[in-house]
């Protein structure tokens, strides 16, 4: 399972997140900036894997509409990335339902001219028949919503996930019990802002998320 962590500029952090193998997400709410982190063994600079989210979830935080415009310009700026991010998240307003889903798809042609693998944001109110003519190799899950739902739901959208052979990622996923659970819904990846923020929980976090739960795997 593939972790990911929030963008940060903190040396110490991204040298900790960069010995651990964990990637960075960059927002379209945040930073855009490609960071390097220094292996100790060589000296070498090496730069992070980095996959990319819409900002909606800022967006939201602060009462603001999706900003479509400042977007299109954050899709600009991935497709002058020499490294392209390995995932984007579509456009989509939280806790909007089915009206959320209509905004993803009407931007699914244009996010993928721009990275090989879309991901849409599923959250309360949508059902797998909703989504099950849209996923594939190209298009997958990114698990959000209300964290109510979310940790009610995991399991069911993994399985949903294992079915149509889509990429499944689990969001904001910051304690070891989620880590677990996502391991046990057999998510592709995760990602958090504990070990952007704190490079003392990232040991523990990293553990966790290489020790794969051989029961869900086995069900």
């Amino acid at each position: 399972m593939m972790c990911w962590a929030s963008r940060t500029g903190t040396r110490r952090n991204l040298d900790a997140l960069g010995r651990h193998g964990w990637g960075l997400l960059i927002s379209r709410a945040g930073v855009w900036r490609v960071e390097e982190w220094a292996c100790p063994e060589t000296g070498e600079r090496i730069r992070f894997r980095i996959v990319a989210d819409n900002g909606a979830w800022s967006d939201f935080q602060t009462g603001r509409e999706f900003d479509e415009e400042e977007f299109e310009r954050f899709l600009d700026w991935l497709s002058s990335l020499d490294q392209p991010a390995e995932w984007l998240v579509l456009p989509d307003i939280v806790a909007g339902g089915l009206r959320s889903l209509d905004l993803s798809v009407r931007y699914l042609n244009r996010c993928l001219s721009v990275v090989p693998l879309v991901l849409i944001a599923v959250q309360d109110g949508m059902e797998h028949a909703d989504l099950a003519q849209l996923v594939g190799p190209n298009v997958g899950i990114f698990l959000g919503g209300s964290t109510e739902w979310k940790l009610a739901r995991i399991a069911d959208w993994g399985a949903f996930c294992r079915e149509h052979g889509c990429h499944f990622h689990v969001a904001r996923v910051n304690t070891i019990r989620r880590i677990r659970m996502a391991h046990a819904a057999m998510a592709h990846s995760i990602d958090g802002t504990s070990a952007s923020r704190f490079a003392t929980t990232l040991p523990a976090l990293d553990l966790a998320a290489r020790q794969p739960d051989l029961i869900g795997r086995a069900a």
